[in-house]
């Protein structure tokens, strides 16, 4: 297998993991921390927020691994998305690890959806 290859696969497989890393951790996050903090974590543009980010990272990560050609174009919204999340859950506070989650996976979605030219 060419280099270039191996470090295309390489690079999907750990926007994969970041993906599957940041639903996992933005849905915990929701579900555990949030709903029983209460007050700023609940608020609905917050709460969707966070359930929106941890459905997209999940259908990114889909996407991804069954050859869906257009994942590169998923893959920046997804980036987006995280950012936006990440800066919520900052702003508001006492979600360090889905804040990093949340960066970690735009940075890897950023990459991925730079690497890929348009069909």
């Amino acid at each position: 297998m060419p280099a270039t290859a191996s470090k295309m696969e390489e690079a999907t497989r750990a926007c994969i993991d970041a993906c599957a890393h940041c639903h996992q951790t933005c849905l915990e996050t929701a579900m555990n921390h949030c709903l029983e903090t209460g007050g700023e974590h609940v608020a609905p543009e917050h709460f969707r927020l966070m359930l929106g980010c941890a459905q997209l990272c999940r259908l990114a990560a889909d996407f991804m691994l069954t050859g869906v050609r257009f994942h590169h174009r998923l893959c920046g919204l997804c980036a987006e998305v995280c950012e936006a999340c990440a800066h919520d859950c900052e702003r508001i506070g006492g979600m360090e690890r889905c804040v990093a989650a949340c960066r970690a996976c735009a940075q890897s979605c950023r990459q991925m959806a730079g690497s890929h030219p348009l069909p």
